[in-house]
């Protein structure tokens, strides 16, 4: 990570743990928004005003808090109006990277080879991890948000015309049930998965294993006869669930060690699944590759670097 603008060691999953053993995330740092005028949204400061071009998002297809953004882009029609780098997905001693890998991309905004230079170009005296994604003013040259439900959110509804609003992911009638199912699952789920995989002790991981199976458990049962959880249009709550799915079989299951039983043993939730690739756009965010070469890229949870050939993919989407 990052100490007062420098790198300070080989990059490590885990940077915090509580008093079980659990493994603990960064709380985002940086908390601004764009807005259709350029007054400050719910958190942080003003002068961000939504602008073709003045955008740049960082991503990593590895990344589920990532892939939020990049569908939320192409769902509301963005891609013209904000630009996009992609990492490489094998980590780095200093993390994220720009580089030649099939999928990935250079920097051609802030000539990065780290993502932690971005993070220090914004801040000199920095510190913390460089995370993705990451919203990037070209004009101002800072990061605007590096917090991903807050990017998802205003990608919604921070781009005013130049988005798409024929789909709404945060439709009004709906916020508190996507509220409610949100807070629900990001703490069981799309980080139950992480505080499974890097628990450091084994009740930690005992209870974040018990969590990640109580959730699926639970929205299996609520999506019988339902396509998708709260409008006929994938919604942020359909996002947040997808992302994690997605990489369910393909990478928790094995080596995050949340092999109770697989996406593939809950019909409900695998053709949800089905159903949001299916979604026009969706299925440009998701690269299989990407996604195992950078899980197993971790060494400390695959020594060996081998990547495994499966799971069938034709047979699990």
């Amino acid at each position: 990570m990052l100490v007062n603008g420098k790198w300070t060691e080989e990059w490590q999953p885990v940077q915090a743990k509580d008093e079980k053993g659990g493994f603990v995330r960064q709380v985002s740092s940086f908390r601004n928004w764009v807005t259709p005028d350029g007054k400050p949204g719910p958190t942080g400061e003003g002068g961000f005003a939504a602008e073709a071009g003045r955008y740049h998002l960082y991503v990593a297809l590895i990344c589920p808090w990532a892939s939020r953004t990049l569908i939320g882009r192409k769902l509301k029609g963005l891609e013209d109006v904000i630009s996009v780098s992609v990492v490489e997905p094998m980590l780095s001693k200093q993390g994220w990277q720009f580089g030649e890998y099939q999928g990935a991309t250079n920097d051609p905004i802030n000539g990065a080879v780290y993502m932690h230079e971005i993070y220090t170009k914004a801040d000199p005296a920095f510190t913390g991890r460089a995370t993705v994604p990451v919203l990037w003013d070209k004009r101002t040259g800072t990061i605007v948000n590096n917090e991903s439900s807050d990017i998802l959110r205003m990608l919604n509804g921070g781009f005013g015309d130049l988005a798409r609003n024929d789909i709404d992911l945060y439709p009004a009638g709906k916020r508190e049930e996507i509220e409610a199912f949100n807070a629900r699952i990001y703490p069981a789920l799309n980080n139950g998965v992480y505080r499974t995989g890097f628990a450091t002790t084994q009740i930690a991981y005992e209870e974040a294993f018990s969590e990640v199976f109580d959730c699926l458990d639970q929205i299996e049962t609520e999506l019988e006869g339902r396509d998708l959880l709260f409008a006929d249009h994938p919604t942020e709550s359909d996002i947040r669930l997808f992302v994690t799915l997605v990489r369910f079989d393909v990478a928790y299951h094995g080596l995050f060690k949340c092999n109770l039983r697989r996406l593939s043993d809950y019909a409900n939730l695998q053709s949800f699944c089905r159903r949001m690739l299916d979604w026009p756009g969706v299925a440009e965010t998701v690269n299989f590759d990407h996604i195992k070469r950078g899980y197993y890229s971790i060494a400390s949870l695959n020594p060996s670097g081998i990547v495994p050939l499966g799971p069938a993919l034709d047979e699990l989407f």
